[in-house]
């Protein structure tokens, strides 16, 4: 690397593009020309290279390199982990602010290009460095994430599920919780009327009491048996018990059964990594706010610590408004939606779950709701729920930045 004797050292600029595998690098100066360009393979050694050069323009400059680039999902996250290993401090854009950023300089796109207007847009932006998170908050969001995935999979698997019941043995449906353990029992185990005829009463007792995996009393599980059997009676199947969909129906049953048990195992494991973390705590604190609420929230969320304010985190979260007006033109105001959608869905069904708990809880968070529903002008239920929801970020934001737990009496002062 070009020294600079005599002169006030300053920081080097490093820029990449990534792509699948590998980035394009660039190094400017801080005159702002370029004194390297290539590209680096994603490899251990290159990433030991790139320690190299980034350790010498450290030594020269008395002080590291600014780094930049462009998150591009699971593409940059080596090069991301690589600087968190290594102790750098780096700025990751995203490519929305990446394009307002260089829209101006921005002519032709190459990952040369885009190397080269990272850096040069470096010496004009004012970047803050982005906030790194302690690795427990990567689990939490990985958990959650294979959590939301288990959800969308048995959704897919009980759509299929009731297709074929339609045509089978439509009055389970009726009969049962589909939700329930017993329901899905029951689909593995008579998945057609003729297979429940073609038994006693006794034996349908019986293995409605050995295969269910909550404790069913043998009264509780003859009732079910007497009511199975009945409606079996009454069934009019489109389908006969031999044909193939029906051991279709009870794999979906099974594999439904199996995807809920790894889902109550997730969330034992986010628990177990949680129960010590203050965050946790604090959310749990709320009335409404069960295990596996908290968890979802904080795999989501992520380290709340990392927002200025809680206006921040609304904008995160996607609840933010947008408003649009043009000269005699208003349009109503909406929350803008770009932010954490899963977040905001978790965030929408806990303040769902508050207000249908508010005779056995005390909770400000229902009572706004209701102030909202009973003022002169009434809210919708949605806006008066999201008006909630952006109250409850105020409240936790306020509470866990704090180290505060949940009190009905305290809760009105910071909210």
């Amino acid at each position: 690397m070009i020294g600079y004797e005599g002169e006030k050292k300053m920081k080097h600029v490093v820029a990449f593009d990534v792509s699948m595998g590998k980035s394009t690098m660039v190094i400017y100066d801080r005159y702002g020309q370029c004194e390297f360009e290539g590209e680096i393979e994603h490899t251990y050694p290159a990433f030991k290279t790139l320690n190299e050069t980034l350790q010498s323009l450290t030594v020269q400059d008395g002080q590291a390199p600014e780094i930049v680039f462009e998150a591009t999902g699971i593409y940059s996250k080596a090069l991301e982990r690589f600087f968190q290993k290594e102790g750098y401090a780096y700025c990751r854009i995203n490519p929305l602010e990446a394009n307002l950023q260089m829209a101006s300089m921005r002519r032709q796109k190459t990952d040369k290009s885009d190397a080269h207007e990272l850096a040069k847009s470096h010496f004009r932006v004012d970047r803050e460095k982005t906030y790194q998170e302690d690795d427990y908050y990567h689990q939490m969001r990985a958990l959650t994430r294979y959590y939301d995935e288990l959800d969308h999979e048995i959704t897919h698997l009980f759509n299929r599920m009731h297709a074929i019941l339609q045509l089978s043995f439509p009055e389970l449906e009726r009969l049962f919780c589909t939700r329930s353990a017993l329901f899905l029992n029951i689909v593995q185990l008579y998945p057609h009327p003729d297979e429940v005829l073609a038994c006693s009463k006794t034996v349908i007792r019986n293995r409605l009491k050995a295969n269910t995996r909550k404790n069913l009393s043998l009264a509780r599980a003859e009732e079910k048996g007497m009511a199975l059997l009945e409606a079996a009676k009454d069934s009019y199947p489109a389908i006969s018990k031999d044909d193939v969909r029906c051991e279709q129906v009870r794999d979906f049953a099974n594999r439904i059964a199996s995807l809920k048990e790894k889902k109550e195992q997730l969330v034992q494991q986010m628990v177990e990594l949680s129960e010590e973390r203050t965050e946790y705590q604090i959310l749990i604190s709320f009335p409404g706010i069960g295990e596996t609420t908290a968890v979802r929230l904080i795999g989501e969320i992520g380290d709340i610590r990392r927002f200025k304010n809680h206006k921040q985190l609304n904008a995160y979260v996607g609840i933010d408004i947008m408003r649009y007006q043009s000269g005699n033109t208003f349009y109503k105001d909406k929350i803008n939606k770009r932010g954490n959608n899963r977040l905001r869905k978790i965030l929408f069904y806990m303040v769902q779950t508050m207000i249908t708990l508010r005779k056995k809880t005390q909770n400000h968070i229902v009572d706004y709701y209701d102030k909202l529903k009973t003022q002169p002008q009434r809210k919708p239920h949605k806006v008066a729920s999201i008006a909630c929801v952006n109250k409850f970020l105020k409240v936790a934001f306020h509470l866990i930045t704090h180290n505060i737990t949940y009190d009905y009496e305290t809760a009105f002062t910071c909210s």
